[in-house]
């Protein structure tokens, strides 16, 4: 893969058109919010690389056609879609344990598996040449996630009981996904609902301010229908108490965040499981967006399998993650597919500001690729959906057993050349920013 010069006027057009083709249409809608994600992405080489995964699949499209490790099955695998190092986080599962796992599935698809751990190796180039790591030490950490995604697949190929290949909790973590874990853990409802809320008149309402906008009555309507649709989505055993989800408030959201920019959105807040002001419980509404990955996959069985954005969201995180959010379900708003879940108390983000130890680094990147390996073994004949009707780790197990050694090689090769055009386009996307060269800012 060759790297373009900083001055690469055709990759600037490039660049220009990939994003007219993402980003266009709701850029156009909120400009505003554009000028706060690009300013978000111009910070660093990394951010400016978790914002383009438009970007990534644009230059991965020829891969289509086929690639080492990818067969009939492999390239037809349940992914991500958006496997970067800070997309691991904690969450509550619907058995009420803290686990540290993959989060953010607005992007998860079908498509070849090798496309999650290539985008994920080439965010450890990044990082690692953030904290001034030589190439050598970017290499072993690619080999060290590498080892580990086919270590975890291998065992649960050949049957490993579940015992041996434990989630990420409180009793099995270590180091920063621990600690990660246990600052869940000191998080409470209580706290966000205090962020969030106020008490008036002896019922909890959203607080105004911070961010939060006022719904006219027309729009309140809207968002109180679709609210209905939503619950029709949730399984039975989320329906325990209808108490639960009566309506107290309802406010508008903008979503300025990388990945958020220009979509509308909405929180809801419930009454939660008793009549208690401390555990009332807020979801959001959220526009759902069309994948990247979605636009190089153009197999018409995979595509019609979906209702709307918001479906696939919610089937997919459902398909990868064990035990998913119990709040979450999908609906449909001025006929656009919407996400609905939890704004959750417990969810933290793992943080690598304070990872610089290499020791350190190379353990939770192995933990990583073992989180990898479990999210794309989860989704697969035994995850209730057909559109991936057989056992993913034993296809991804045998794809790797053809050329074990080939494996870990082709990841590092990627991760370099990818970081190196990552950090290329990041200053060209810069320049093209600060001059006025993006349409519509």
């Amino acid at each position: 893969m060759s790297v373009p010069q900083l001055n690469d006027e055709p990759r600037g057009e490039e660049i220009l058109a990939v994003f007219d083709t993402a980003f266009g249409e709701l850029l156009a809608a909120d400009p505003a919010a554009f000028r706060v994600k690009f300013r978000k992405m111009a910070a660093s080489a990394f951010a400016f690389y978790r914002g383009t995964a438009c970007l990534f699949y644009h230059d991965l499209d020829a891969e289509k056609r086929g690639g080492p490790y990818l067969d009939e099955r492999t390239s037809r695998v349940w992914i991500h879609g958006d496997l970067h190092a800070e997309n691991f986080g904690t969450y509550m599962d619907a058995t009420g344990r803290l686990i540290f796992n993959v989060n953010d599935f607005d992007e998860a698809y079908v498509g070849p598996f090798t496309w999650d751990l290539k985008r994920f190796s080439a965010s450890i180039a990044l990082i690692g040449y953030a904290k001034a790591l030589s190439d050598e030490q970017i290499t072993e950490l690619v080999r060290v996630y590498a080892g580990a995604y086919r270590e975890r697949v291998h065992a649960l190929a050949t049957g490993a009981k579940s015992d041996e290949v434990p989630p990420f909790t409180l009793d099995t973590a270590e180091g920063p996904l621990l600690d990660a874990l246990r600052d869940a853990r000191s998080l409470t409802r209580f706290g966000l609902l205090d962020s969030m809320t106020e008490i008036r008149d002896f019922e909890r309402r959203f607080a105004p301010g911070g961010g939060s906008i006022e719904l006219d009555a027309a729009t309140r309507y809207k968002v109180l229908a679709a609210f209905d649709g939503y619950l029709e989505t949730l399984p039975d055993a989320s329906l325990a108490r209808p108490d639960s989800y009566r309506v107290k408030d309802v406010v508008g959201r903008r979503g300025i965040g990388i990945g958020s920019a220009g979509l509308p959105s909405y929180n809801i807040l419930l009454e939660g499981h008793s009549d208690a002001l401390e555990n009332d419980v807020v979801i959001y509404i959220k526009q759902a967006q069309t994948p990247a990955v979605s636009r190089h996959i153009t197999d018409p069985a995979i595509r019609d399998y979906f209702q709307h954005e918001g479906h696939r969201t919610v089937i997919s995180q459902r398909a990868l993650q064990a035990h998913a959010d119990p709040w979450l379900g999908w609906t449909e708003l001025d006929g656009a597919g919407q996400l609905v879940a939890e704004v959750s108390p417990y969810a933290v983000d793992l943080d690598w500001g304070d990872i610089d130890d290499t020791e350190e680094i190379a353990a939770v990147v192995a933990d990583l690729g073992r989180a990898t390996a479990t999210m794309h073994a989860a989704a697969d004949d035994q995850s209730g959906e057909s559109l991936v009707p057989f056992s993913t780790e034993r296809a991804i197990d045998a794809a790797i057993a053809a050329d074990e050694e080939g494996f870990g090689e082709l990841l590092v090769s990627f991760a370099h050349d990818y970081g190196a055009r990552a950090r290329a386009d990041h200053q060209i996307f810069v320049d093209l920013f600060r001059n006025g060269r993006i349409p519509g800012l």
